[in-house]
């Protein structure tokens, strides 16, 4: 029989029907599809499909420390076994909730504990791409720091170079390609960065790429 785990939460305890270090991936309803409430278990745990109320406000509480940067918090929740890679019911991760919202000393923690810059959310967007597109330079530098894949390109979705392009953020395309990125990349459509940022009127970072597409068709 499983035994239910008891945490203290701003003086308040909850208690989860499943141990804090079985808890994989968290999911909740979609009304549109109607989907249950399920939890994916980690490996050699057995682990119930229905989450009760108590779980799932404790999932919540875990979201919103992440948005609003309450890392004292939050580290205490990791240092107990809490999986850094918890996603929402959109595929949002931890680590792209802190880091899209501009928690940087959050989007460490969650990075030193094993958070993955490479999980995409269900509109095929990484971390590295929502900062570009917030155009944070601080969590940008440190996603990278940490290896985030400067041209991940998930099904579907655009790199962070693209993003940079379509929203005219000169000073991280720069920033990207000193990095690494490839500018030639296509999308799933067969868009470069170049096209993206033309489609956009992004006027000063298609002039850049226009500037250097003949050099890096030279190069390649």
């Amino acid at each position: 029989m499983m035994t239910e785990t008891s945490l203290t939460w701003r003086q308040q305890t909850v208690a989860l029907s499943v141990p804090i270090e079985c808890i994989g991936e968290i999911y909740f309803p979609c009304a549109r599809s109607g989907a249950s409430l399920v939890t994916v278990a980690k490996r050699n745990h057995s682990m119930p499909t229905m989450l009760d109320d108590d779980t799932l406000a404790f999932a919540h509480k875990v979201f919103n420390h992440c948005r609003n940067g309450d890392s004292a918090e939050l580290a205490t929740l990791l240092d107990a076994g809490l999986p850094a890679n918890l996603l929402t019911s959109t595929g949002d991760s931890l680590l792209m909730l802190a880091s899209y919202h501009g928690r940087t000393e959050t989007t460490r923690l969650l990075l030193d504990h094993g958070g993955d810059p490479s999980l995409a959310n269900d509109r095929a967007q990484t971390p590295l791409a929502g900062a570009v597109f917030k155009g944070d330079h601080a969590i940008v530098e440190l996603l990278l720091e940490y290896g985030a894949e400067v041209d991940q390109l998930p099904p579907g979705g655009k790199t962070a170079l693209m993003f940079a392009a379509m929203f005219n953020r000169t000073d991280l395309l720069l920033r990207l390609i000193e990095a690494g990125a490839d500018s030639e990349m296509r999308d799933s459509e067969g868009k470069t960065a170049l096209q993206l940022a033309q489609a956009m009127g992004a006027t000063d970072t298609a002039a850049y790429l226009r500037s250097v597409a003949p050099r890096a068709s030279a190069q390649g």
